[in-house]
């Protein structure tokens, strides 16, 4: 769906709150536990896709003297808090399905499939507003949230129909946990993503030895060192080295920066910050 972050989250927050209402209340009169943890994660959705539309309004602030990298971590800020919080919420999803699981409650499975049926696709539609091929960890978090609450919906499906049909109470909890299990999986990821940029690995899918190799075959390099590879946030590697050159005129050098700053583009990298230094300067 072609809108802009902002929109999306926008949208996707509004149906939210809607199938959150819903499901409570099916919940509540169905007084299925798999349809209350959907409930639940729909409700985490609602927090995250919260955080992430506030997160994109101030991604756009232009940088300044005091962000001088723009606010593009704000983002990452936030993926990091949807990924606590889905880890939260699957705890309490647990912790009750165990108690259900000892002693399983009576489940009205008519209301519990209707609901969820409902839910599911409602999910769906989310998936779609959200799209996919994300270049902001920001919504690729609030996507994950979706899409683990459209496989959950999924799940009480599934325990609903066998309830109804076979009189299995023990369903119930057996899929909340599986819905726990969903959530955890998602919320790990999220936070290891948004971790990996805030300690500033190496983000994926770079190899710093053979980037430097590359800029070393470069006619007139002589040496790198000091190479450093990290993101500013999210889909933005940022490259940073000094490079020995031949003892040469200072327009001659600039030829060579922008020799290595072109490897890097060819390579991913955009924003790179390049010390030429001067092999007579190592004497």
């Amino acid at each position: 769906m072609h809108l802009s972050s902002t929109r999306k989250l926008t949208v996707a927050l509004f149906v939210t709150v809607f199938i959150f209402l819903i499901e409570f209340l099916g919940g509540i009169l169905s007084n299925s536990l798999a349809l209350l943890s959907d409930a639940g994660h729909v409700f985490t959705d609602a927090f995250a896709l919260i955080l992430s539309l506030i997160a994109s309004l101030i991604m756009r602030r232009p940088s300044g003297s005091k962000a001088t990298y723009g606010y593009h971590r704000i983002g990452i800020l936030a993926a990091f808090i949807n990924g606590v919080t889905l880890l939260i919420i699957a705890g309490f999803i647990l912790l009750e399905g165990y108690r259900r699981f000892i002693n399983p409650p009576n489940v009205n499975s008519d209301v519990m499939l209707s609901i969820a049926v409902f839910g599911f696709f409602g999910n769906l539609l989310m998936v779609w507003i959200l799209g996919h091929g994300f270049g902001d960890l920001n919504i690729k978090s609030a996507w994950l949230h979706v899409v683990g609450d459209a496989i959950s919906s999924l799940g009480v499906i599934i325990a609903g129909l066998l309830i109804k049909y076979t009189g299995w109470l023990i369903v119930d909890p057996l899929i909340s946990g599986f819905v726990g299990l969903i959530i955890i999986v998602g919320g790990v990821r999220v936070i290891k993503d948004s971790l990996w940029i805030f300690l500033e690995f190496v983000p994926r899918g770079f190899d710093v030895s053979a980037i430097s190799e590359k800029i070393s075959n470069i006619d007139g390099v002589i040496d790198v060192h000091d190479v450093h590879i990290w993101s500013i946030g999210h889909g933005m590697p940022a490259f940073s080295a000094h490079v020995v050159v031949k003892d040469c005129l200072l327009s001659e050098a600039d030829k060579i920066r922008k020799l290595i700053e072109s490897e890097l583009s060819n390579a991913g990298i955009k924003h790179s910050v390049i010390q030429i230094e001067c092999v007579c300067d190592r004497r």
